[in-house]
């Protein structure tokens, strides 16, 4: 199993832009991402093609399971 914490933000153009952090702590602190997020966006580190990030939308902890089959 693959889990990822997708931080979603609005940017200047009224998109959403995602960024995703591979295996993150559980369980997540609500503080800690709204905290981070905020960080995120005031650094102006990030940007998309549809402008800086403004603001935070939302954050999710996506869980994905692969199954690989050997076909002979």
């Amino acid at each position: 199993m693959a889990k990822t914490l997708e931080l979603q933000f609005s940017t200047e153009l009224g998109k959403t832009a995602s960024l995703s952090i591979d295996n993150p702590k559980e369980p997540v602190d609500e503080e800690v991402v709204k905290l981070s997020m905020a960080q995120i966006i005031a650094s102006n580190v990030f940007t998309s093609a549809s402008g800086k990030l403004v603001a935070a939308k939302g954050a999710r902890v996506v869980d994905r399971n692969v199954i690989d089959y050997t076909l002979a």
